[in-house]
């Protein structure tokens, strides 16, 4: 601790005191100067010296500045400030006033003459110093008002009374014999809810504080921790004068009022047994709603911090009311709500939805209020992938709605196909530039879009154009690709001729979509990156846009975490209903009754990007009717876009070509189709890319496949199937990556341990 540490705010000045005579010599001194200054102010504003004129009012502009200092400043002598000013105001008042109107009136004689009969009455100046023995020699009735005042400036040196704080410590030090002949003066304490408090220690006149005065007897004084007391010289004062620091509240490693946040946090958090050893609390806001803690993670620590660990920590019953973000280094923010935020969300609009020039739209609202944003395009990277998944009732299908009608707000092509027959996206049917419905109309709308990549591939390369600008010569198109599990799923009731085909054109999209301004959009109950073709195309593709992950069972979203984020932020399974996360279940598992179940979730979701995940909330989409009134009006208050000429005529074509193609393929294979695995040539029409991309080469066999195949034949040992496909041969796999999907395979339940390092299929 410093002497400035303890040093008293202000020490009391000390009182004149004055003989009788000169007190009258220096009071008639006043009065004389006001009288003078009244003579001036009657005839100074008929006189043409501009010098008089400006002096008198900068005394008047003095004044009031002065004055408004000390309102700003506040403390108990601003009283005794007015009282001073108004002679020096009144006079310079009456000076202007007498400038400004011309001529001489009555007035303008006697306010000057009031005015400075009234201060030399008063002499406000005299009293104001304390001139304690002049006090008796003026007049009673001036005398009575100046020992007034001289009250109000002392009054910080009145004896406290006995019931508040400061006078009981005041009974406390004169009650102590260690304390001797000093006496306690200008308590401080700066937060009336804490025992801390500073002082100064007071000797007699022309007297040392006493050396035995020393931090131990003031402990015993107050009866408070010796560490809590500090002494110390204060600056500007003799050996008479001592600055005292009694603070056990700070001692105690209280910090300020709300400091159980910071206890909390360091015992139960970051402390050597705490949730999250390391993570410092840097600062925090507590708020009626929530709690926002800055953390920061000690030197030799990265970040790392638990969502269920925190809520166990910081006393929370409901995991899902604690949010985690961080920078994956060093830094994150932690939020603690009453309730959870995204309990009540409103309807989208129009401005929402309207994409800006960075590509950007709203689709919902994160968990802190701020907007959910999404890219539909990139001005730098082009076209994007994004990954939808969600199971039945997780609120899929409404957040692809408002998707489609942003899109169509802000003049992008959307293609859709919906492999549940239509079912799953019914309000997009005949109000988007493309909709099919079905299986079949899935892989032929695949074949329109590939058809449609041709064409601009072969425009740019012409053109000696290596990537796309937005609306020159195209429009964006996106393709939304709905349950696309029911196509490319290993279980799907589709022949595995027609799935290849299928995976082998998102292959080729994938590739080449996102410098022709193509972007693709799967939305799945649950998607395997291995199902989509090239899985490391399908992660780096989805990493640049976004990855929406709803409700889904606990093992995909580990695997999902796991793919698509940087892994410094648990991403825990959402549940169906608000507050399920908690201990009602048990609370009901205890006493035996049912507990009413919250709000569901639907339109929650893990909102990932760039490998940071945030929980968000779509906008609310009522229904009536089995459809969303609401998004279709928004829908429909903007034209479908649409294809260039050129560009319609070759997806219409491609796609009437594919469409009896693919139903052929997805039922019989290529038996079906002559045996080759083509269709019969088109004929060739005026843009030879419109053609049917039957031709493209077949995706490899995906990992899960190929492992599947080799434990169809019977157990293999880990080595063997590491053998079986491929491990250690140009073009082979690692042997972590089989490692990893043996164990994502016994996750799904497609294998099992026969034994110790055993694999075999189910029986």
């Amino acid at each position: 601790m410093t002497a400035e540490t303890v040093q008293p705010a202000t020490l009391p000045a000390p009182r004149l005191g004055l003989s009788p005579c000169v007190a009258r010599c220096v009071a008639t001194l006043e009065r004389a100067v006001y009288g003078a200054a009244g003579i001036v102010a009657v005839l100074g504003p008929g006189s043409d010296v501009w010098p008089i004129h400006a002096g008198a009012i900068a005394v008047g502009g003095g004044t009031l500045a002065y004055l408004w200092r000390r309102t700003r400043s506040g403390g108990s002598g601003l009283l005794l400030s007015c009282y001073r000013s108004l002679p020096a105001l009144g006079l310079s008042t009456c000076y202007t006033a007498g400038l400004i109107a011309p001529g001489t009136t009555w007035w303008q004689v006697v306010a000057p003459i009031a005015t400075a009969a009234a201060a030399g009455v008063a002499a406000p100046l005299t009293r104001s110093v304390g001139v304690a023995r002049a006090v008796d020699e003026l007049p009673e009735t001036v005398a009575a008002h100046g020992q007034e005042l001289a009250a109000a400036e002392d009054q910080d040196d009145d004896e406290a009374p006995a019931d508040t704080y400061e006078g009981g410590l005041l009974q406390l030090w004169a009650a102590s014999p260690a304390t001797g002949g000093t006496t306690l003066t200008d308590i401080r304490q700066a937060d009336p809810s804490r025992p801390d408090f500073t002082a100064v220690i007071l000797a007699a006149p022309g007297e040392a504080v006493p050396r035995t005065l020393d931090e131990r007897t003031v402990a015993a004084v107050f009866d408070v921790p010796l560490e809590s007391v500090t002494l110390a010289s204060v600056p500007g004062s003799g050996p008479g004068r001592l600055g005292l620091r009694v603070a056990p509240a700070a001692a105690a490693g209280v910090v300020d009022g709300d400091d159980e946040v910071r206890t909390l946090w360091a015992e139960r958090v970051s402390g050597p047994g705490g949730a999250a050893p390391g993570m410092l609390l840097a600062d925090y806001r507590l708020t009626e709603d929530r709690l926002v803690v800055l953390v920061q993670a000690d030197e030799d620590r990265m970040i790392d911090l638990s969502r269920k660990r925190l809520a166990r920590a910081l006393r929370v019953d409901d995991p899902e009311l604690v949010m985690v973000e961080t920078d994956g280094l060093a830094h994150g923010v932690v939020t603690v709500y009453r309730e959870h935020p995204l309990v009540h969300i409103r309807e989208a609009t129009r401005e929402d939805l309207t994409m800006g020039p960075d590509g950007m739209i709203t689709i919902g609202l994160r968990h802190d209020g701020r907007p959910a944003r999404m890219r539909l395009h990139d001005p730098e990277l082009g076209a994007l992938t994004d990954l939808f998944v969600g199971a039945p009732g997780a609120g899929k299908s409404v957040a692809l709605l408002t998707l489609l009608t942003a899109e169509r707000i802000s003049s992008v092509v959307s293609v859709v196909a919906d492999a549940q027959d239509g079912m799953s996206l019914p309000e997009a049917d005949g109000r988007l530039f493309h909709f099919g419905a079905g299986r079949a109309a899935m892989g032929a709308t695949l074949a329109a879009v590939c058809a449609v990549a041709d064409y601009r591939e072969r425009i740019s390369a012409a053109n000696g154009w290596g990537s796309f600008t937005l609306g020159d010569p195209w429009p964006l198109l996106i393709t939304t690709l709905d349950e696309i599990n029911r196509v490319l799923a290993a279980d799907a009731d589709v022949h595995a001729d027609f799935r290849k085909w299928v995976t082998g054109m998102i292959s080729r999209v994938q590739l080449t979509g996102r410098k022709l301004g193509i972007g693709v959009r799967y939305a799945g109950q649950s998607i395997h990156l291995e199902d989509l073709g090239d899985s490391d195309k399908i992660r780096s593709g989805a990493r640049q846009g976004t990855v929406w992950l709803g409700r889904v069972n606990g093992s995909m979203t580990r695997r999902m975490a796991t793919d698509m984020t940087s892994g410094d932020v648990e991403v825990t399974p959402i549940p169906r209903y608000f507050g399920a996360g908690g201990s009602s279940e048990v609370a009901a598992a205890w006493t035996g009754e049912e507990t009413p179940s919250g709000p569901v979730t639907a339109g929650c979701a893990w909102m990932i990007q760039g490998g940071h995940p945030a929980m968000t909330r779509v906008f609310r989409a009522v229904k009536e009717r089995r459809t969303y009134p609401g998004l279709i009006a928004l829908m429909e208050s903007a034209p479908i876009p649409g294809l260039t000429p050129e560009e319609t005529a070759v997806f219409r074509q491609a796609y009437a070509e594919a469409l009896p193609y693919a139903e052929a393929l997805m039922t019989g294979g290529t038996n079906a189709t002559g045996g080759s695995g083509t269709a019969a040539e088109p004929e060739t029409g005026e843009h030879p890319a419109s053609r049917v991309p039957t031709s493209t080469p077949a995706a490899p066999r995906a990992l899960r496949d190929r492992i599947l195949d080799a434990l169809a034949a019977g157990p293999l040992r880990t080595r063997e199937v590491r053998q079986a496909v491929g491990v250690g041969t140009d073009g082979g796999p690692a042997s972590g990556s089989v490692d990893n999907t043996l164990t994502k395979l016994q996750d799904e339940g497609l294998v099992v341990r026969a034994g110790h390092g055993i694999w075999s299929r189910p029986e």
